[in-house]
């Protein structure tokens, strides 16, 4: 998903997201752009919810104050937090992590809390209706990008959950309301507080940062404080001067595999301004995760003929990738991924020129062939030109066929024209030549036919 050129974070109207059928509107398509350069260059993007919905966000965010307020100054051990893998499909209810600072109630259509004690407690008010929202723009966003990679219409809805659930179905995505550093929550002597000029006090968590193992998130906060990476290497705070009915979204790991890669995941932290609040920081965070019993197989990004690297060739159950732990350091200093210190502004044919290498683009044919192969004409031009390590180098084989055409063309004008009167010119003559036996065949029966 390769793109240059905004300025800031990237906002999108949802309502201009939402497919329809015949041709793309002018405003889908715009927005369909933004979104995806967004996630190029920021790896989020800022959605905008329909008026209606801001008031419905803003009780969620009310409401989230108000329960977590309410708590006992220090949780229950049986309720702490405790980050097993095994859980990922099934936590509901209240749990804290104190590493964090963070408590967190999550909401999973289909699976009822079970409290300690069989107290009976009230949750967060609106969490259904909340749900309802972040879901159904979750899939719009993710069939836009489908779009953008050029895949068929719904292309993840195999790894999704049904909508709505069938009988006795539980729901993979969730909904979590989140507080951080809650004045009231003990424990604040277990982590680092630094103190800046203007005399606030900002709290930054003892895991730096995190990578969602989910196919997007969605966040929604009451305060600023969400730094995600750009693709240079610098951590961004996207969530500065968000209005009432604004959210952030951010892809993962999830589908950063179903994608074989062409979708970064977002590396974040959050840190907490620590200045006179008596709530902490509080958010909604909607992560919309693929069902445990299916697969990844990047059987659409093959359809549309993307080139699928070695890592992504076998399907990977869901429920052992939820489980695995996924290091970021293997992640994000692969080649090719888009995370550098440095701008990448060189031209392939730039650099070619300036060092007199006479660029041989493949034909169409020969380059899904070089997707295997080893020693391949792309991979001696990396080694001639000396492209710089980490740069993404787009050559034909990267795109999907109807972009090969367009990026052959942008490097060589007319080689479209050049390569399709060169393909007629063989049709003919197969043609010709295959023509030969039946002009034979109909001089020899017309022949006959004069004879008698």
């Amino acid at each position: 998903m390769a793109g240059s050129g905004l300025p800031s974070l990237g906002r999108v109207k949802l309502t201009d997201l939402v497919p329809s059928d015949g041709l793309p509107s002018d405003s889908y398509k715009i927005s369909v752009s933004i979104l995806s350069q967004s996630l190029a260059q920021f790896s989020a993007v800022i959605i905008q919810f329909p008026a209606s919905d801001g008031a419905l966000l803003r009780s969620g965010i009310e409401s989230a104050r108000l329960y977590f307020h309410q708590r006992e100054t220090y949780p229950p051990a049986d309720i702490i937090h405790t980050n097993e893998s095994r859980e990922w499909c099934k936590t509901s209810g209240y749990y804290t992590d104190s590493h964090l600072w963070q408590e967190t109630y999550d909401y999973r259509p289909g699976l009822t809390p079970s409290e300690p004690n069989d107290s009976i407690e009230f949750p967060p008010a609106g969490l259904p209706d909340i749900f309802a929202l972040f879901g159904k723009a979750a899939r719009d966003i993710l069939d836009a990008i489908g779009y953008h990679l050029n895949l068929r219409s719904s292309p993840f809805v195999e790894i999704l959950d049904n909508v709505p659930l069938r009988n006795r179905e539980i729901s993979s995505s969730v909904l979590s309301v989140c507080c951080h550093a809650r004045p009231s929550f003990q424990g604040s002597q277990h982590h680092n507080i630094t103190t800046q000029e203007d005399s606030q006090l900002i709290m930054y968590p003892d895991h730096d940062h995190q990578v969602d193992k989910s196919l997007l998130s969605l966040v929604k906060s009451d305060r600023a404080g969400l730094h995600i990476r750009d693709f240079q290497g610098r951590w961004i705070l996207v969530d500065g001067d968000l209005g009432p009915q604004e959210a952030i979204v951010y892809p993962g790991l999830a589908l950063y595999q179903a994608t074989a890669g062409y979708v970064n995941p977002a590396l974040h932290k959050t840190e907490i301004n620590m200045e006179a609040n008596m709530y902490g920081r509080c958010s909604l965070a909607f992560k919309l995760l693929p069902k445990s019993m299916t697969s990844f197989d990047c059987s659409e990004m093959r359809a549309a003929g993307y080139g699928i690297e070695a890592q992504f060739q076998l399907p990977v159950p869901v429920d052992d990738f939820m489980q695995r732990s996924h290091p970021t350091d293997s992640l994000f200093n692969r080649p090719g991924f888009q995370c550098f210190n440095f701008q990448p502004t060189h031209d392939v044919k730039d650099i070619a020129d300036k060092k007199g290498i006479k660029l041989r683009f493949c034909n169409l044919k020969e380059c899904e062939s070089h997707i295997h192969s080893v020693d391949s004409p792309c991979a001696n031009i990396r080694v001639e030109i000396g492209w710089p390590l980490g740069v993404p180098f787009v050559h034909p084989h990267d795109l999907p066929n109807k972009a090969k055409l367009g990026f052959l063309e942008a490097y060589e004008p007319g080689w479209t024209e050049a390569h399709q009167n060169s393909d007629r010119l063989v049709n003919t003559r197969l043609t010709l030549t295959e023509s030969v036996p039946l002009i034979s065949n109909i001089w020899a029966t017309y022949d006959q036919i004069v004879k008698v």
